[in-house]
């Protein structure tokens, strides 16, 4: 008998346990509040989301006021936001909710793709921005990568936000990014694509994208072509 007793004891350590994890998995799950105006598109991403134990839908808005009021009240980690919706658009309920939770991520999930919304909701705190034709995979990417700190563009807009960015840029070498500056200076200097890998502790092949990189981003198409843009901007003398 008392081995009986025994055994449902441990069972009972085993359930107990068992409910612990379930609980703290809860607690570190990524909390994400849904703002679209269609209930069929937010039925369809907590369905996605909630199939994935890191993931918990913790409310959802029909408009930007109701999605603004919602992120006060539940503070989500995480707001998946539609640009174009009824009483306060997407654009404007972002920026009310980054300017009172510094801390809230903004992930937007539009079916626009031109530039200008992306441009315009990203100067407004967004931290990502998807279309709503992407694969279950690219959401799930891009909710967890925006959970961690990091932005997330989709390629299917990356394309027209870089060309919208290079009409407006004033200077072409903030076109580049802090490697690539270094990268294009050491072209300039007459360093081989072997020299710049070793300088910089990077493979070959690295430096070689990054050249291609800054080719394509400055519209350049010769190493002399690179050498005098860099001469021109001040890079070398």
């Amino acid at each position: 008998m008392s081995d009986y007793f025994f055994d449902i004891a441990i069972c009972d350590v085993k359930r107990h346990e068992i409910i612990a994890a379930i609980a703290n998995m809860s607690d570190r799950a990524i909390k994400i509040l849904l703002a679209d105006d269609h209930t069929i598109v937010r039925q369809g991403l907590k369905l996605i989301l909630s199939a994935n134990p890191d993931l918990q839908v913790i409310g959802e808005a029909a408009n930007g006021r109701e999605a603004v009021d919602l992120a006060q009240k539940l503070r989500p980690d995480i707001v998946l936001m539609d640009v174009a919706m009824p009483e306060l658009n997407g654009i404007e309920a972002t920026r009310r909710m980054v300017e009172t939770n510094p801390r809230l991520r903004v992930l937007v999930l539009s079916m626009h793709k031109e530039a200008v919304y992306v441009r315009e909701i990203l100067k407004a705190g967004a931290r990502g921005y998807i279309l709503k034709d992407a694969i279950d995979t690219e959401l799930l990417n891009a909710v967890r990568s925006v959970a961690r700190g990091d932005g997330y563009i989709s390629p299917s807009v990356s394309g027209a936000l870089l060309s919208d960015y290079r009409q407006n840029v004033t200077d072409p070498v903030d076109l580049l990014s802090s490697r690539e500056r270094e990268v294009l200076q050491l072209i300039a200097e007459g360093k081989t694509n072997k020299e710049i890998a070793t300088r910089l502790n990077l493979s070959v092949y690295t430096v070689d994208s990054h050249r291609a990189k800054i080719m394509e981003k400055l519209n350049l198409h010769s190493t002399g072509e690179l050498v005098r843009f860099a001469m021109k901007h001040g890079l070398v003398d």
